[in-house]
This record gives structure tokens, C-alpha cells and sequence, in this order.
């Protein structure tokens, strides 16, 4: 029962929400709506069980002073004073002008623009490595990576007229063909995938050591 219970459940809802998206029935979408409610209630049940798990990691790693600890200690204080600025503003927090706004604009989005710096220069570094030429499709890539990078950036239109416009191209058609194709396999992933927990097929409730 421990594994079939969670099974039922998750095939009920996802029954449920299947036929509420299709059918636009007022008790069948009052239903459909309550269901959506206590998804976020439940999601927000996983954040905080999320972050009392970080606490409780990095608090033990602090007193067992392991490495890097210090960098712990500011992220546990970072935790602890943003959530503390955040409920006692209550709703009014991401009003301009608070406390809360004034965390996230100084430090938060400081340190966001930081690691996708960081995140530009390992990109970089792996296209470099990626673009050693071995086979057709591989001088293809680098072409296109090379006319793209320079008609992004202003010099290449002082090079020549024509790579801004050759870099739109490969962004209108070539891309967008590839990215289209990706999206296509993707959606049909996560049918396939919401199919099989629907059907009880994806053993993933309660399967200790089941394959799937």
C-alpha cells in the first residue's frame, strides 16, 4: 500500500488535470483551479524543507569548522538576515525603496551578473576546445560561431556589411529550425514522461530500489 497509495494519487490528479485542461466544465475547472492551488502550497512545503536541508548541511560543516567554512557562515547569515528583512516588511517587500529591494539590488543581482561572467569565460573556454576542427560538421560549427560572434558585436560591421545580416540569418532560419526540432523532442519527452506516471508506469513513488 505504501507504494500504490502514492500511484493512485498521482494518477487521480493527473487524470483529473488532463481533463480539466480540455474540458471547460465550471465544476470541472473550479476543481482543476483547487488542484493548481495545492500544488503551489505543496511546492512551497518543498522549498522550505529545501532550505532547512542547506541549513542543517552547512551548520553541521560549520561546526566541524570542515573546509571553506567561513564562505558557510556568510551564506547561512545571508539566509537568515534576507528572510528576517523579508517577513518583517511582509508584502510590501518588493515594493522600491525597502530593505528587501535593497539585499537583492545590492548583493543578489551583483552576484548573479558575477557568475554569468564567470559562466561567459567557461563558455568560451569550451568553445575553444569544441572548435578544433576534425570533421565537416565541425568546420560548419565554427564558421557559423565565428560570423555569429562578430556580427553581435560592432566591429564586425566594420569588417563588412554583410556579417550582421549573415548573423541574423543563422539566428531566423538555421537556429530556429534546430531549436523548434529540440522543442518538438522535449514537449514530446514530457508527454511520454506525464503518460507513464499517469499509468503508474514510472516507478518513482515509493519504488525503493525498482527500476523503471
Amino acid at each position: 500500500m505504501k507504494r500504490e497509495i502514492p500511484r493512485l494519487i498521482s494518477m487521480a490528479a493527473g487524470i483529473f488535470v488532463l481533463i480539466g485542461f480540455f474540458v471547460p466544465h465550471p465544476a470541472i475547472r473550479t476543481t482543476y483551479d483547487d488542484i493548481q492551488q495545492w500544488v503551489i502550497i505543496v511546492v512551497a512545503f518543498t522549498y522550505v524543507l529545501g532550505m532547512a536541508n542547506v541549513m542543517r548541511i552547512n551548520l553541521k560543516q560549520i561546526g566541524a569548522r570542515s573546509r571553506d567554512w567561513p564562505y558557510k557562515v556568510a551564506l547561512v547569515a545571508g539566509v537568515l538576515i534576507t528572510m528576517a528583512v523579508g517577513f518583517s516588511e511582509g508584502t510590501k517587500y518588493l515594493n522600491d525603496g525597502t530593505r528587501f529591494s535593497w539585499i537583492y539590488n545590492t548583493f543578489y543581482s551583483a552576484m548573479s551578473a558575477t557568475m554569468f561572467s564567470l559562466l561567459a569565460f567557461f563558455i568560451a573556454s569550451a568553445a575553444f576546445r569544441a572548435f578544433r576542427v576534425r570533421t565537416f560538421e565541425a568546420l560548419l560549427l565554427a564558421v557559423a560561431a565565428f560570423i555569429l560572434m562578430l556580427g553581435r558585436v560592432p566591429i564586425g560591421n566594420a569588417i563588412h556589411p554583410i556579417l550582421p545580416q549573415a548573423a541574423e540569418w543563422l539566428m531566423n532560419v538555421p537556429q530556429n529550425a534546430a531549436k523548434r526540432g529540440i522543442l518538438m523532442g522535449a514537449a514530446l519527452g514530457v508527454m511520454a514522461t506525464g503518460f507513464r506516471i499517469i499509468l503508474g508506469i514510472e516507478r518513482t513513488y515509493g519504488s525503493e530500489g525498482e527500476g523503471t
